[in-house]
C-alpha cells in the first residue's frame, strides 16, 4: 500500500483527517498548475528534513521556500558532518553538569541532537570566508543563500559530504536554482561568525551580505510575476496605501495561484505572508490573495501568538480569503511533513 493510499484509508478523524485534507488540498493546487511556498521553522534541516523535501523540489512540488537563516545552514552542517553528530534518546535526562560536560565536547545540542563544532561550524567556515573576502573584493553583494550555493556550485566541500546529496534540501534548491527568502539572517551561526570577522577586520563591512528587507523586495516581485505575470520593475508605482481589501484579484484570474505550506511559526512564517498585504495596502498593487494554507504546528492556540493564531485571524490581515482552503496539523512536524510530502509526490516509480 502506498503513503497515499495508508492515509486516504486511515486518516478519517481529528488531526489525521486535517493532514489528508491538507496534502489532497496541496496535491490538487500544484497538479493544478499552482505554486507552493513552503517555509521552514524550528529545527527542521537537523530533523534531516531534507530526505522528503529535497524530492519536493526536484519533483517541482516545492517552488520557493522561506527558511530561518538556522534552517538553510544547518542543512549544509549536517551535509557535511552528519556521521558526527551525537543523538542523545534520554535528553530529557540531562543535568546542568551534563549540558555543560556537552558544551566542553563541542557539541551544540538541538533537542536530541548535538551538532559538533568542529566538524560542521569550522569546517564550513573556512570556504565561507573565502567567498565572503571574494565578495569584499568585486564590490558584490549577496543573499545568504547565494553564498551558499555558490558553495555547492563549485564543489568546494563535496569531499567533505558525509551524506547523499540527494537528501539534503539544501543542494536540490541549488541545483534548481529555487527561489529562497531567509529573514533574520544574524539570527544564525554563520550570521555571527561573519559578524566576528567583520570585527576582526577580515571584511570591510555588514554589507556584503543583503539583508531580510531585499528579502521582502525579492519576494514581492517573485509573487507578482508567479501570479499575475507582471513585473513590478516595470511598473508605474508609487506608495498608495489602499481600502483594505479592495486590491485583490478572484484566485481564477491568477496566472498562477500560490500557496503556503507553513512547518512552524516565527519569523519563517510571518514573514513572507506579510507580502500580499504588503502589496495591497502599502504599495497599491492588484494581486490575489494566498491560495491555499496549512500550518503544522505543536503551539497550543493561545492569547497573542503568532506561531499558535487560527487561520481566520490571517483574513483580517489581509493574508487570506473567505474562501482559501485553511488548515491547521497540531502535531509534530517531523512526522506530518514527511507524511504530507509522500502523498503529494505519490508513487515514485511513476
Amino acid at each position: 500500500m502506498s503513503i497515499r493510499d495508508f492515509v486516504d484509508e486511515h486518516y478519517r478523524h481529528f488531526n489525521a483527517a486535517t493532514l489528508r485534507d491538507a496534502a489532497s488540498g496541496y496535491r490538487e493546487l500544484v497538479e493544478g498548475g499552482g505554486r507552493m511556498v513552503v517555509t521552514l521553522a524550528g529545527a527542521m534541516s537537523t530533523a534531516e528534513l531534507g530526505i522528503s523535501l529535497a524530492e519536493m523540489i526536484r519533483r517541482d512540488r516545492v517552488h520557493a521556500v522561506c527558511c530561518t537563516a538556522a534552517n538553510l545552514e544547518e542543512d549544509l552542517f549536517n551535509l557535511v558532518a552528519h556521521d558526527h553528530y551525537r543523538r542523545i534518546p534520554d535528553w530529557r535526562s540531562l543535568t546542568p553538569e551534563m549540558e555543560k560536560d556537552l558544551e566542553r565536547s563541542g557539541l551544540n545540542r538541538v533537542t536530541d541532537t548535538c551538532i559538533p563544532e568542529d566538524r560542521a561550524f569550522r569546517v564550513i567556515e573556512r570556504p565561507m570566508l573565502e567567498l565572503w573576502k571574494e565578495a569584499d573584493a568585486a564590490g558584490d553583494r549577496l543573499f545568504p543563500h547565494e553564498f551558499l550555493y555558490r558553495l555547492i556550485r563549485r564543489g568546494t566541500v563535496e569531499d567533505d559530504y558525509d551524506i547523499d546529496p540527494a537528501d539534503s534540501w539544501l543542494v536540490a534548491a541549488a541545483e534548481e536554482d529555487l527561489p529562497l527568502f531567509v529573514p533574520g539572517w544574524e539570527d544564525s551561526t554563520l550570521g555571527n561568525i561573519f559578524v566576528a570577522h567583520v570585527i576582526a577586520g577580515d571584511l570591510s563591512g555588514t554589507e556584503i551580505v543583503r539583508d531580510g528587507l531585499e528579502y521582502m523586495g525579492e519576494l514581492a516581485s517573485w509573487y507578482m510575476e508567479t501570479t499575475t505575470g507582471q513585473s513590478l520593475s516595470e511598473m508605474d508605482l508609487s506608495v498608495t496605501p489602499t481600502e483594505p481589501g479592495s486590491m485583490a484579484i478572484p484566485p481564477e484570474e491568477a496566472r498562477a495561484p500560490v500557496g503556503f505550506f507553513q512547518i512552524g511559526g516565527g519569523i519563517a512564517g510571518d514573514f513572507p505572508i506579510c507580502v500580499v498585504p504588503m502589496l495591497h495596502q502599502d504599495l497599491g498593487v492588484e494581486c490575489p490573495y494566498w491560495s491555499y494554507f496549512c500550518q503544522i504546528s505543536d503551539s497550543t492556540t493561545s492569547y497573542g501568538s503568532y506561531s499558535g493564531a487560527v487561520p481566520g485571524e490571517k483574513i483580517t490581515w489581509g493574508k487570506l480569503d473567505v474562501d482559501t482552503p485553511k488548515y491547521v496539523i497540531e502535531s509534530d512536524a517531523t512526522i506530518v511533513a514527511p507524511l504530507i510530502f509522500e502523498y503529494v509526490l505519490g508513487d515514485r516509480e511513476n
